[in-house]
């Protein structure tokens, strides 16, 4: 239970609710006891066991208290049956039980009401915890990691860690709680009986133990592989042209159906042996209960020790204590279960972000002079990207990246924009480390188009204000008249509050892309990096966007990232880089003259 200990916390703010359901277990424990004992006074009515007695029994202390209520109830039956007649004695001791059992279920109900807000409230907090530590992570943390494992931890394995919570106070509170009131009424009745009892106690206790001790790692095994699967579904999703384009269903068809064999195979094994701990607790229960009945029949025929009443009693306790004993024993697996989930929830939630900002940082002002790159390296993993890059960048310019891919290109957009760290060196705005700034201040800065155009199933206006909820209609409308995107948003059906669908999907290439350029219009940025934002375009759409980016870095820095060159022969300076360092810099026409590497690039592209 040491990962489900740390999870705990997130019960505190509820723990108002806890203490309710403890509360009520506790009474739950104790009318669950009572509404048996409270079948003792009808069963002596009914097996004529009362003995006649006129004057009233006194109270002589609690070692004496067994013989005082006996001999209370004898005195109430005969003065009871003289005035009403036995009848009424009898409904009176139905009612009673009728009260205790009322009164028990009505507890338990209380219980499970109250623990139903801290179960939720945890799975809430927990899901809020978990989406905002996978939002906050580095983009770097999430290059080897599967999605669909990512959303397994955020849906069954708080799912499970929930169940657990139900489970851990039922194992804690309310079951020993009920088998221990009941334990003491079991030695009211009969000390010797009870003691006879607890000699096949823990011999029971030890097997059901054995059964459910690998039960964690079978469960880790289960929750893995849900994972995995979902990671397929979700891959599968985002790429139905390819699969079907290379008629590839029935190789990914075959994965998936591996995946669901092995986790057919695992879920077999971890509900066979849950399965176990209800019968084999039940069996053993009822194998003590046989013992009892052999030796208590004896007590009660032969030894003439124990009234028959008080004996039917005693093995309704007896049988009582099963229930809770089989409950312990599949909440014990539940919590083992809900420990292996606990841990897959920790992994992420008590992973450390490598970007995060200074402990004095500070905000950032609004860019005004330049952007330096000084001695700049960096590696992904083991792969050298960057070596000692330098560049500088003055406020108002444009700067182009140009090269082969894997040059390091997107690299430097990924490091300004702080989405990675630099190994050596430094990048300054202003003369100011961007490590010293706080992250949300220095991304205020910057606006962002991407090759693929990132949009939600959402609708255009709430796309295009991302960067800038506040914003009027008529801002919105004018950030798309600049990024030649008002053309055809004003002709869908609902205009500006049109669903796209998933990812877009409901538009042209082009029509995403000047949807993302009006984003970055929109939230009005000094510094505006686009990263190959025409490479995936035909080329009527790609003289659109030119246009509609043409139009949004007017009076803006820009570094553009481009496989296209036709999209910057107005750049104030072309680096032309070449595993991860610059061998060309100029602006178009200087290096064309120059007849270097940046003039084949040229002529590749049919551009010279």
């Amino acid at each position: 239970m040491n990962y489900f200990k740390k999870i705990l916390k997130f019960a505190l703010p509820y723990k108002k609710y806890g203490v309710l359901n403890i509360v009520f277990n506790i009474l739950y424990a104790l009318f669950g006891t009572l509404s048996f004992i409270s079948l003792i006074p009808m069963l002596k009515v009914l097996l004529g066991e009362t003995t006649a007695l006129a004057e009233k029994p006194i109270y002589t202390g609690i070692n004496k208290l067994k013989d005082f209520l006996e001999n209370y109830l004898n005195y109430y039956v005969t003065q009871t049956k003289e005035i009403e007649g036995e009848v009424y004695v009898l409904t009176v001791m139905v009612v009673l039980v009728i009260s205790m059992f009322f009164l028990k279920n009505l507890f338990g109900y209380l219980a499970m009401y109250f623990i139903t807000f801290l179960r939720n409230g945890v799975l809430k907090d927990l899901r809020n915890a978990l989406y905002k530590k996978t939002v906050n992570l580095p983009i770097s943390y999430f290059s080897e990691k599967r999605k669909g494992d990512t959303i397994a931890r955020i849906t069954s394995d708080v799912l499970e860690v929930q169940h657990s919570f139900l489970s851990i106070l039922e194992l804690i509170v309310r079951e020993p709680l009920m088998i221990i009131f009941t334990i003491i009424m079991m030695l009211l009745l009969s000390a010797e009986l009870t003691i006879f009892v607890f000699i096949f106690i823990p011999i029971s206790g030890f097997i059901i133990s054995r059964v459910g001790k690998s039960l964690k790692k079978q469960s880790d095994q289960v929750q893995s592989e849900q994972g995995y699967f979902l990671s397929l579904v979700e891959e599968t999703l985002g790429s139905l042209k390819i699969i079907k384009g290379f008629n590839a269903e029935p190789r990914v068809q075959g994965k998936f159906e591996a995946s669901t064999q092995r986790f057919f195979k695992f879920s077999n094994r971890l509900l066979h042996r849950r399965n176990l701990a209800s019968p084999i607790s039940e069996f053993l229960g009822i194998c003590v209960i046989a013992i009892l009945l052999w030796y208590g029949g004896n007590m009660v025929l032969i030894a003439k020790s124990l009234d028959a009443s008080d004996f039917l009693v005693y093995m309704g306790l007896a049988y009582n204590i099963l229930t809770p004993a089989k409950s312990i024993s599949k909440a014990s697996y539940s919590v083992k279960k809900g420990d292996a989930a606990a841990a897959r929830i920790l992994e992420i939630l008590e992973t450390e972000s490598n970007i995060v900002d200074a402990v004095n940082a500070k905000e950032a002002s609004p860019f005004s002079k330049e952007i330096s790159l000084e001695n700049v390296s960096f590696k992904y993993e083991d792969d050298t990207v960057l070596n000692d890059f330098s560049t500088t960048i003055g406020k108002g310019q444009t700067i182009a990246l140009v090269g082969q891919s894997g040059s390091g290109k997107s690299t430097i957009a990924n490091l300004i924009t702080r989405f990675y760290d630099v190994n050596q060196g430094s990048i300054k705005i202003d003369s100011i480390d961007i490590k010293s700034l706080t992250k949300k201040s220095l991304r205020d800065q910057m606006g962002l188009v991407t090759q693929d155009a990132i949009l939600f199933n959402d609708s255009v206006r709430n796309n295009i204000n991302l960067g800038n909820s506040q914003a009027t209609d008529e801002e919105i409308i004018e950030a798309l008249k600049i990024a030649n995107a008002w053309e055809f948003v004003k002709d869908l059906p609902a205009g500006l509050d049109t669903s796209i669908g998933d990812g877009g999907n409901k538009l042209s290439g082009g029509q995403k892309q000047r949807l993302s350029i009006a984003r970055a219009v929109l939230k009005n940025p000094p510094i505006m990096i686009l990263d190959e934002a025409t490479s995936a375009l035909d080329t009527e759409s790609e003289q659109l966007v030119q246009i509609a980016l043409e139009n949004m870095m007017v009076n803006r820095t820009s570094i553009v990232i481009a496989h296209r060159l036709s999209t910057i022969q107005n750049a104030d300076k072309i680096l032309v880089m070449q595993k991860g360092k610059i061998i060309e810099q100029g602006k178009h026409q200087e290096l064309l003259d120059a007849k270097g590497t940046y003039h084949k690039l040229v002529s590749m592209q049919s551009l010279g």
